[in-house]
């Protein structure tokens, strides 16, 4: 299945978005030397390169590292799809050469640490970037038996993942599913275990949406009702089993696995999760970082008319500068492969959208920046 059409649509809200953020480059590696990435003469570094993090890009990036390792045999690319939270620590910990996170680091301390802080400690005291390289949604994917068309508010949504809502036949849910033959069975609410950007963006989009009935802070850790499950496979194949169950998880999973997906209501009717009203809501991100640090904040109360509001970016974090040279030359390889516009393209039909090529040159010049 392909989904060129939210490709297209999340391509140029992105574009507009980040297109505000300026960044600079460096001179690349001459062709040839030790730790060069891969240039138009199609000279390519060797060497072994570890990341660890997201594994809402699991697809994506085994995709790019299979293309990137036919181009370059010489290069061995592994990825551990860990979760977000776990990326980050092993890389601050320096035992990545790069994370993938689906949220950015932090500014402000969590549990005594804080993230941009700890990572440019591992960066040799240099400036660690956030660089956008997959977008998408996030479902809330259901198993209930005669429920095609379920419909969900913020509010809802947040009584039902913190357990105040129990039944699907509870009036809060039947008033925006009106028709609906929900049953009295209980809820079953399946959650990531793991430290997760998915759930960190997705209890964003909660406490913004719900009018205060989500009172945890956002977080990698859920703090809400239910049964954990390992990563977004994990959470996926728990819905698929287990009937009136639910659980929130990429697009590309619900996808993958056949399941129902909830419709959002944000005050202008309920909107289906599709690329076109997914893109929309791309469309109301801003800039949130200087330079090369292409963070983006996302707007999880939106509004706008036939806009899907629970959307994610998929970060690559990255030292700027501190990584020895055959380091910082594979990852700037891998990477540039990674955001070229051919590798790009190819992650539409897995269910990513693409960057734009406003964003995509604007990661190229910060990828060629590292030094």
């Amino acid at each position: 299945m392909k989904h060129t059409r939210f490709a297209a649509l999340a391509v140029a809200a992105l574009g507009g978005a980040v297109a505000l953020a300026g960044c600079g480059s460096d001179p690349t590696p001459a062709a040839g030397s030790k730790g060069a990435e891969p240039t138009k003469s199609g000279s390519c570094p060797s060497g072994t390169l570890n990341a660890e993090g997201s594994s809402a890009q699991k697809n994506a990036i085994e995709q790019a590292i299979a293309d990137y390792q036919t181009k370059c045999p010489d290069v061995t690319v592994n990825y551990n799809p860990t979760g977000s939270g776990a990326g980050i620590k092993q890389f601050n910990a320096g035992q990545v050469d790069f994370a993938g996170s689906d949220s950015a680091l932090k500014t402000e301390p969590k549990d005594g640490v804080v993230e941009t802080d700890a990572a440019k400690k591992r960066c040799q005291n240099n400036a660690a970037w956030n660089l956008p390289m997959a977008v998408g949604p996030i479902a809330i994917a259901y198993n209930v038996q005669g429920v095609g068309n379920l419909v969900l508010d913020g509010p809802t949504a947040a009584k039902i993942f913190d357990g105040t809502i129990k039944t699907w036949n509870d009036p809060a849910i039947a008033r925006l599913n009106k028709g609906a033959k929900l049953p009295s069975s209980k809820i079953v609410v399946f959650y990531r275990s793991d430290e997760s950007g998915t759930t960190e963006n997705f209890t964003k989009y909660l406490q913004a949406s719900s009018g205060g009935a989500w009172k945890a802070e956002p977080s990698k850790s859920w703090e809400g009702t239910g049964s954990g499950k390992n990563k977004s496979a994990g959470v996926a194949a728990g819905v698929k089993a287990t009937p009136n169950s639910i659980t929130y998880v990429e697009w590309s999973y619900a996808r993958d696995n056949k399941l129902a997906m909830a419709s959002i209501d944000t005050g202008s009717g309920p909107v289906k999760l599709t690329g076109e009203s997914a893109g929309k809501a791309v469309a109301a991100a801003k800039p949130d970082g200087q330079g090369n640090d292409l963070r983006l904040k996302l707007d999880y109360a939106t509004k706008a008319k036939g806009a899907y509001p629970i959307v994610l970016v998929t970060y690559e974090i990255v030292c700027s500068k501190g990584l020895d040279a055959s380091k910082a030359g594979l990852v700037k390889g891998f990477l540039t492969d990674y955001s070229s516009e051919q590798t790009q393209t190819g992650l539409a039909d897995l269910g990513y959208a693409p960057l734009p090529d406003k964003v995509r040159t604007k990661v190229e010049a910060a990828v060629k920046a590292i030094r």
